[in-house]
Parts: structure tokens; sequence; C-alpha cells
């Protein structure tokens, strides 16, 4: 007797998915964002908005007010950031905003946007928040909670949701995590953005705009004067997880590269998310490539494959890293 069992590729697409998840939503981005706001302030909104005894509970195991209760200031910082306290209460997507009518601050987790219509209400939302995450300390007891439960808690709730995504969604994850990417480089140039266009200075003073859509999935281009500009480099993400149908994306890729060539893009770099590709048969399949990255590497901050990515960006771009700028 044989046992058919079912393929195990969606676990493993699901696996990748998952290293996406945690840099856009997880307790890695909320660390991340963290270290880059005062503490004052963010204590400061934590006695204003959480209970005071639950606080002194978590200081007792060593964890910060923040991993549980979401603050003003850490959301506006970060506003995908609503995602990682929406997962950690067990909310669902539908549950938060459909059904409790919350589907204005959508744009926060998922484009990582504050309309302008919702800024005042972001106080309240947290309130919100708080008192149902005090409620969920006290029902499963305090002496329970430290970061890996925390973590624990997100996986619960994003479990479901990524084996409910297609392949069109866990690609638009990945289109999500290179834009977070990229704007961990830039994001101290930037000068207007809106919910698809970063535009900023170069070092030259240049204006540059870098364009999230599709064909290419991402394009950079530098206003060299009133009149002209030069296409600077044309990325295409396929960020779906299933080895078996890597190729024909990448050819997929090369076709979107051809065009962009004809239309002046000069560098063409495929950012693919398939574990232990074989480069030289991916050559192939994308000639036009100059090169390709691994979007699990450049999950990895100071990993190779993440600096050689920051350096080539940086370098074509024309800028410093925020470091050097600072």
């Amino acid at each position: 007797m044989t046992f058919n069992l079912p393929s195990s590729k969606l676990q493993a697409t699901l696996a990748t998915a998952l290293e996406t998840f945690r840099r856009l939503y997880l307790r890695q981005a909320l660390s991340q964002t963290i270290e880059k706001l005062e503490l004052s302030r963010i204590n400061a909104e934590l006695e204003e908005l959480a209970p005071a005894p639950d606080l002194k509970q978590l200081a007792k195991r060593g964890l910060r007010g923040e991993f549980l209760f979401p603050v003003p200031c850490v959301l506006l910082a970060n506003p995908r950031l609503l995602g990682y306290y929406r997962l950690l209460l067990g909310f669902s997507q539908k549950e938060l905003f459909q059904k409790h009518g919350l589907g204005r601050f959508r744009s926060m987790e998922e484009k990582g946007i504050i309309v302008r219509s919702i800024h005042d209400e972001i106080a309240t939302l947290c309130r919100a928040f708080c008192g149902r995450a005090s409620e969920l300390l006290m029902e499963i007891g305090p002496e329970r909670f430290n970061l890996e439960f925390l973590d624990d808690l997100t996986l619960l709730t994003v479990g479901p949701q990524l084996r409910g995504s297609n392949n069109t969604k866990i690609g638009k994850l990945a289109d999500e995590a290179v834009f977070q990417i990229i704007y961990s480089l830039v994001g101290h140039t930037v000068q207007n953005q809106t919910k698809t266009t970063l535009k900023l200075k170069n070092s030259s003073n240049r204006s540059v705009v870098i364009a999230f859509s599709s064909d290419p999935d991402i394009s950079i281009v530098e206003n060299t004067s009133a009149s002209s500009e030069r296409k600077i480099i044309a990325i295409e993400i396929k960020g779906g997880g299933d080895r078996s149908n890597i190729w024909n994306r990448l050819g997929e890729a090369e076709k979107s590269h051809q065009t962009a060539k004809q239309r002046g893009f000069v560098e063409f770099w495929t950012i693919y998310n398939v574990p232990d590709i074989d480069l030289f048969t991916a050559r192939q399949k994308s000639p036009t490539t100059n090169q390709f990255f691994s979007l699990n590497g450049l999950l990895t901050e100071n990993s190779e494959v993440f600096v050689d990515f920051r350096d080539r960006f940086l370098s074509l771009v024309g800028i410093k890293a925020a470091t050097e700028a600072g």
C-alpha cells in the first residue's frame, strides 16, 4: 500500500513569505523602529495610554511596554506596525477593517501610509488597542509573557493569513518588503512621497524619482535637467516561492527588462524568492539582467547580499548612506 500525501511546496512558499512578513510586520520591524525613536517620548505616551500596573508587570519580566501596547509615535514612525498589534491581538484583517469599520486605517498596514484624514485619530486608535492588550495580558497571565511568547501570539494569527494568501498576495508582500528596503536606504533624502513614488535629491542636487508600478516593478530615473532624464535602474521582483515555476517567472522578468531597455534604461536587476537558485540557468533565462539578488538575503541586514545591493544602489542613484550623510 502507498499513501498519496499532498505536496509540501505550499509550506516551503509560506516559509519564505514568513521571512518577508517578519521584516514588515513582526517583532523585528518593531525593534528596528524603536531604535530610531527617543525612549523618553515612547515612555511618556505609554504612561498616558497603557495601565500603569500592566507596565510594571511587563517591566518585571524585562519587557518594554511598546511590545504589547501601541503608542502614536511608534505608529507614526512606522505605520505598518499596526499589523504587528493586530496580529498580536488575534484580529484578522477582515474582522478589524471590515466588520469593525476601521477600513480607513488599512493603508497604514498595507502601504505604510497615514492619510491626513486619520492622522488625528491615531491616539484614539492606540488607546483602543491598549485596552484590548491589557485584557489579553490579564486573561493569559503576566507570568507567561516574554518576547518569544509575543512572537508565538503573532504567528498564531499570521499563519492562517499567509496560508490563505494566493501567489499574487505573496508577490505583493515581496514588493512591499523591497519598498521598505529601498526606503531604509534613501529615506533620509526623500522630499516627497506618494503611494507609488519616492522623490529625492541626490548628491548632485538632482531630482531622482523611484516609482513602484509594473513593467518594471521599480524604476529609478534621474532628472538631469528641466527637459532631460537619465533612466538609471529597472528592477523586477519575482516574489513567489514556488521553485517549479521560477524559470517561467524569470522569463517574464526578461520580457520586462527588454521593454525597459527599449525605453532607455541601462541597468537591470532581478530580485527572486527561491532558495539556492542556479544562477547559471537564471542568466540564460534572463540574459538582460545585470544583477540577481535573493530576497531572503536582502531581508538579512548586513548580509553579503544586502551590502552588495546597498552599495550598488547608492552608487547608481548618487546619494550617501544615512550614516555618512549625518
